[in-house]
């Protein structure tokens, strides 16, 4: 069996550049990739952005009443600050699903930056552990589209519903995910606001946010969204 370093000479480049199969640093056991990077788009204060926070493996289940009672209030507070505005969310049990309003791309790093670093405290803190909680990069998706905010609110809002039935579970008739914003969501087909509590999110200031999707109809609370 030849030696690494007798791979490596007979080893003959063929281009310049460009992605390299087993190139890069190596994961560590057990540690699921990042989000990649990719070529940001422009990301103009009128569309809204699907931002995807994720938690490292060693912490444990976020999807308790206790953490979601913290995140809702760090929500509540994180949210209108450097031009950083949170519509929609759900926290699941290693990630988090949020439907976010920015002036640009420096007011939507510096707001997730912001939430993230107050929600890991928070975590750490009734967790009783220390260390990072979430991946320091966030996917973000700028939606330009009626069809594409519906499709990204149905899956924040019902991304609990749609892993329930790929578990096979039924869920009560009328549920509505009490570990997300739907509670306090105005657009559902079927279901009027249950809580009089204020919500802990702010209301949508963009056309597509708030009028532009309804163009393709109301969510129903049956409604269960297709995986990604």
């Amino acid at each position: 069996m030849k030696k690494k370093r007798d791979r490596q000479r007979a080893f003959t480049f063929v281009g310049w550049g460009g992605k390299r199969k087993g190139a890069g640093r190596k994961l560590a056991p057990g540690k699921r990739p990042s989000v990649p990077h990719r070529s940001r788009v422009r990301l103009s204060a009128r569309h809204p952005v699907h931002v995807t926070l994720r938690a490292f493996p060693k912490v444990v289940n976020l999807r308790t009443r206790g953490i979601f009672s913290t995140v809702k209030e760090i929500v509540r507070l994180a949210t209108e600050r450097f031009g950083f505005r949170i519509v929609q969310f759900t926290v699941q049990r290693n990630h988090l699903h949020l439907m976010i309003e920015a002036t640009s791309w420096e007011s939507l790093s510096r707001g997730a930056k912001g939430l993230s670093v107050r929600l890991a405290r928070a975590i750490n803190a009734l967790m009783d552990r220390s260390g990072r909680v979430f991946s320091d990069r966030y996917d973000a998706k700028v939606l330009t589209k009626p069809l594409q905010v519906r499709n990204s609110l149905l899956y924040v809002l019902q991304n609990s519903r749609k892993h329930a039935k790929q578990a096979g579970v039924a869920l009560p008739r009328g549920w509505v995910d009490p570990l997300s914003s739907g509670p306090w969501f105005e657009g559902w087909r079927d279901r009027t606001s249950a809580t009089t509590e204020p919500p802990p999110v702010s209301a949508a200031r963009t056309w597509l946010l708030s009028v532009g999707w309804k163009r393709h109809g109301l969510i129903s609370i049956h409604e269960v969204p297709r995986s990604k």
